[in-house]
């Protein structure tokens, strides 16, 4: 094979600004020394404040290239960003799950950006209970976690229907505390800085490094730590929305 680093994967929208989506992925990465792939599902246009519009990839297409990358590369994680609704999502696993490589499946959970753009179909957000069992990890900020709660997808008092990582940046009494819910344990993953700057695509990278953090063989919980360690670097790398990344 062409490289000696892990081969990851990127299933995600196009963000001309570089700070989200595919182009933000592939620079998390590089920066973990794993040899970056990508497919969009969307081609946006935006900058790191704002989103003008999103043209969504149609699913043919998208599956077409997903299955040309797993038959040529032994990919060994993936990273699912934006998609438009639960069946999309769900061809997408299917296409995934039927690889011979059988890779780590992490979904960042973005049902509305930052900048206020909602980009999953809210009609049919039960469906998402069908899929989760298939996935090892998903990556709610806080928000979505209670909307998830609401809607009883999510419970922090069951058995999880797979692995979910509670970001903290939206948590009022906890800010920048996350927490991972395991099927054994519940692990808190308390912030190193003590002030962070906001930035556009902040759960694109962070979702991005705990794939590539995976592939390289850590353990959920280490995974999930070192990328949180990761994400406050790249938050304080500028006062600004956009980040400079750097391996800490």
């Amino acid at each position: 094979m062409y490289s000696e680093r892990p081969f990851v994967l990127s299933i995600a929208g196009f963000d001309p600004c570089g700070g989200a989506g595919t182009l933000a992925d592939i620079k998390t990465f590089e920066q973990h020394q794993v040899q970056g792939l990508a497919v969009m599902t969307a081609n946006t246009l935006q900058t790191e404040n704002h989103v003008f519009s999103v043209d969504w990839i149609a699913i043919e297409d998208v599956l077409k290239s997903i299955k040309t990358l797993l038959d040529f590369y032994p990919i060994k994680a993936v990273k699912i960003g934006i998609v438009p609704n639960s069946e999309y999502l769900k061809s997408i696993v299917e296409v995934l799950k039927m690889s011979n490589s059988k890779p780590i499946i992490v979904w960042d959970t973005v049902l509305k950006s930052s900048s206020g753009k909602t980009f999953f179909n809210e009609n049919d957000i039960q469906n998402v209970k069908e899929i989760l069992p298939h996935l090892d990890l998903i990556t709610p900020n806080f928000l979505e976690f209670e909307y998830l709660k609401s809607m009883n997808i999510l419970n922090e008092n069951k058995k999880m229907l797979c692995n979910v990582l509670l970001k903290g940046g939206h948590r009022k009494n906890e800010e920048g505390l996350d927490t991972l819910f395991t099927e054994n344990e519940i692990f808190d993953i308390k912030p190193k800085a003590e002030k962070v700057f906001q930035k556009h695509g902040s759960g694109c990278v962070l979702s991005s490094a705990i794939v590539a953090n995976l592939a390289l063989g850590k353990t959920m919980k280490q995974a999930c730590t070192e990328a949180k360690n990761y994400m406050e670097n790249y938050l304080n790398s500028s006062p600004n929305l956009l980040g400079h990344h750097a391996k800490f």
